[in-house]
């Protein structure tokens, strides 16, 4: 059982800082989670916690049925991973690997056994016999997760492992993390795996379920599908999705009974499950400022034959991705991105008008002061 709790967990810095504030997650045994979030939202910190790097100011934090909060790192059941590989430079791929478990008196044979083993599942067998400084990022990368996997774990731990490395080896690199997590777990492993990182494209293709942080606060924690088709306020919105959802002040109004979004001049009506979820938030009121969420997906070319609301933007930018091109706009002084396919952006060019509709089924309400997602 490598279950990991975090119950009302807080730190506060000798000068007072508060830097994280009453943090309640479960880890379930054997789930990968990320956490997300920008530079300075704790997230590191509250890994160096469970790490026992970092001191706890408040609160408990148990791995599986033991309190941990003043056990030594060595004594947890943890493994991490960190950012810089932290590799001796003067011992071989082998010796690295080898290392805490000879501290441990692990027998030579089982040493062996599990070295060997381990090299062979992230592919560096080929590997053992050579030091740090002949090998690539990605290489001693792999080494260092191959460190933590010989120890056998109840949690395994991450801090940002793959933010030196270049595009397309922190692909790759993913992909073999992934991969590892489910081999431990067919191989009835511990398997518990906490992974931070400030890429939400990584936090989404790798999380069973991701926390979003901000501040020292949780956001969210759900499914990552979840997160992008239902985020809980305006900054899960904001952050999760690349390019990152259109959110604009707008007003709420009710036009001959249906609940409409004006946006400048025009005005969209929502769909009947929106407008009834939003009713249900906000009670009988009929007009309010509110903050309206779209993804650049969810907008597309207006079809002239068609008998449709739709808005007028001036295009400032546009970035051609090969199938689809980013389509950056102004309307009103504000900046958005439409994501289009590249076929029905043929012989346009900056500082063209083109019109845009939007899909409202898609559409995301946020409350003006509390930007809770008043539209779920």
């Amino acid at each position: 059982m490598a279950e990991v709790v975090l119950d009302k967990i807080e730190k506060v810095y000798p000068n007072g800082f508060k830097a994280v504030h009453g943090v309640e997650l479960r880890v379930e045994d054997g789930e990968f989670m990320v956490l997300v979030g920008p530079s300075g939202c704790a997230k590191s910190t509250c890994l160096r916690m469970v790490a026992g790097l970092e001191e706890i100011s408040g609160g408990t934090l148990k791995i599986g049925d033991r309190v941990v909060n003043d056990l030594d790192p060595k004594d947890r059941g943890i493994a991490m991973v960190f950012q810089n590989y932290a590799l001796y430079p003067h011992m071989t791929v082998y010796d690295n690997m080898a290392f805490g478990l000879k501290l441990r008196k692990v027998p030579k044979k089982e040493i062996d056994k599990r070295v060997r083993d381990a090299a062979e599942k992230l592919q560096i067998t080929e590997l053992l016999d050579r030091k740090p400084k002949a090998m690539s990022g990605g290489q001693r990368q792999r080494v260092a997760v191959g460190r933590a996997i010989v120890r056998k774990p109840d949690v395994f731990l991450f801090d940002e492992p793959l933010s030196n490395l270049d595009a397309k080896l922190r692909v790759s690199m993913r992909v073999q993390i992934v991969q590892l997590h489910k081999e431990l777990k067919k191989e009835g492993q511990n398997a518990t795996m906490i992974y931070v990182t400030h890429d939400q494209v990584e936090a989404m293709t790798m999380g069973d379920r991701i926390c979003v942080l901000k501040d020292g606060k949780i956001m969210q924690v759900d499914k990552p599908i979840n997160l992008y088709s239902k985020p809980a306020n305006k900054f899960v919105a904001g952050f999760i999705g690349s390019p990152s959802m259109n959110i604009l002040e707008a007003d709420l109004v009710l036009n001959n009974e249906d609940l409409c979004v004006k946006i400048g001049e025009q005005t969209f009506k929502l769909p009947k499950s929106k407008a009834d979820a939003v009713k249900k938030n906000i009670g009988n009121e009929t007009s309010r400022k509110i903050w309206f969420g779209l993804r650049p997906e969810d907008i597309r070319r207006h079809s002239s034959d068609k008998q449709e609301e739709y808005l007028e933007g001036k295009i400032s930018l546009l970035e051609n991705m090969g199938s689809e091109v980013f389509c950056y706009f102004n309307m009103e002084n504000e900046r958005y991105i439409a994501k289009l396919d590249s076929n029905v952006t043929s012989g346009l060019d900056i500082d063209s008008k083109f019109d845009f509709t939007i899909n409202m089924d898609k559409c995301h309400i946020f409350d003006i002061e509390t930007e809770k997602n008043i539209s779920l």
